[in-house]
């Protein structure tokens, strides 16, 4: 049992490493050498962990993403707020972590989006499979604060998400290029526009 903890907990290590050297400089710019020698695991043992680098790859965006879902679950439950409220918190975390220049998991969709998903099929499904579960909670956001009142949504929950998501995708990748907060500015704008939140 010692071995499969201490298995588990060299993995973790690896991929807690390889989240932010790949959140600064992408996939494909980083060797595995970097990533084990910041992790302090020797070469040799990475296939012992993954199968490849691709399949390391798709490990690195499931585990990002299981900590995503958790994490966005606990803001859309935060006790004593309307549903409005828990997804406006939603969004202004997004710009307080993607917007920080010096932030260390950025997210890995706005990250590798581009780069991978045009050249390994199975990390863009991680990465479909990973956003659909963001969309999916934010979805379900919409619907309760339609039900309780404090969101007035023209559109259909799921395809209001679905634009909210897109919406706040582009910002992040805009503020990486005007290296300003004007794009994140704009998206929040536009999620009030179109949310309608009556308590925030």
């Amino acid at each position: 049992m010692a071995h499969a903890n201490g298995s588990i907990d060299v993995r973790r290590g690896i991929l807690d490493t390889a989240h932010r050297i790949v959140g600064a400089k992408g996939f494909s710019g980083v060797g595995l050498n970097e990533i084990l020698a910041a992790a302090g695991v020797p070469k040799g043992s990475f296939y012992h962990y993954f199968g490849s680098k691709e399949a390391f790859g798709e490990a690195l965006l499931a585990e990002y993403f299981e900590e995503y879902h958790a994490d966005l679950d606990a803001t859309l439950a935060e006790a004593g707020l309307s549903h409005a409220e828990r997804l406006m918190n939603y969004w202004r975390k997004w710009q307080a972590t993607q917007g920080s220049i010096d932030y260390q998991r950025k997210c890995l969709a706005v990250k590798l989006a581009a780069e991978v998903s045009d050249l390994s099929e199975p990390m863009r499904l991680a990465l479909k499979s990973g956003t659909a579960g963001i969309i999916e909670r934010v979805t379900g956001a919409v619907e309760a604060g339609m039900a309780e009142g404090s969101l007035e949504v023209d559109g259909e929950p799921r395809a209001t998400a679905e634009t909210l998501y897109h919406v706040w995708l582009g910002a992040s990748l805009m503020a990486k290029i005007v290296r300003t907060d004007a794009p994140f500015e704009a998206a929040m704008a536009t999620t009030r526009h179109i949310l309608n939140p009556r308590t925030t």
